[in-house]
């Protein structure tokens, strides 16, 4: 099929997909954020309950007070906090209606999202999932009513970086910046966290 050959599989999507902090300043067409919305809502979820709802938030305003409740990259704050001129362009906000389900949502919650980071990939969009946010202060600012929980953020944009994986070293997952200033993420080993049937080691 034409164009199939540049097109990435869903492995390699899933492979490509890195937290970035560092965001072109360039505005994302309304129907590529509602798009990623859409790829979130047909996701998996307990019961088919589908308790979640979305916010976009894409005014200027409202992203830098936003921008101002999230605490970012835990193991290289400040240092690798996005700076003026690559700050994040657009977010998506989870919400849970309380109405719908009061807890065990997590996984509702999990599955939409990496939907949605993932159809990201597939458009050109970079991501950061953030859970480490001012969630009074956001519902604030947003005049969320409060049966809505608010459950994670998501920072949108066109990538300023690109991210790499790479194998644990000396039994460290902190991921780091190198002198050329490339975010480098450790995973563990494939081979340290796959089991079959009875064969369950405790390391």
């Amino acid at each position: 099929m034409k164009g199939s050959r540049n097109k990435m599989s869903v492995f390699e999507t899933i492979f490509k997909r890195r937290t970035i902090r560092s965001f072109k300043q360039e505005v994302i067409p309304v129907e590529k954020l509602k798009k990623l919305v859409d790829a979130a809502r047909v996701a998996p979820q307990s019961a088919n309950l589908q308790p979640l709802k979305y916010v976009i938030i894409n005014d200027k305003e409202l992203l830098e007070s936003i921008f101002k409740t999230i605490a970012w990259a835990g193991y290289i704050r400040p240092a690798a906090d996005p700076q003026d001129g690559e700050k994040p362009v657009a977010y998506i906000l989870i919400l849970v209606d309380s109405e719908i389900k009061k807890e065990g949502y997590d996984v509702d919650a999990g599955s939409a999202v990496e939907n949605l980071l993932l159809t990201a990939v597939e458009e050109g969009l970079g991501t950061a999932w953030l859970g480490a946010i001012d969630r009074k202060r956001i519902k604030g600012l947003l005049n969320i009513p409060d049966k809505y929980i608010l459950h994670t953020l998501v920072a949108i944009g066109y990538p300023n970086e690109t991210p790499v994986i790479e194998d644990e070293k000396e039994n460290s997952i902190k991921y780091y910046k190198d002198i050329n200033n490339v975010l480098h993420v450790p995973k563990r080993k494939l081979e340290d966290i796959v089991f079959f049937n009875n064969k369950i080691i405790d390391n």
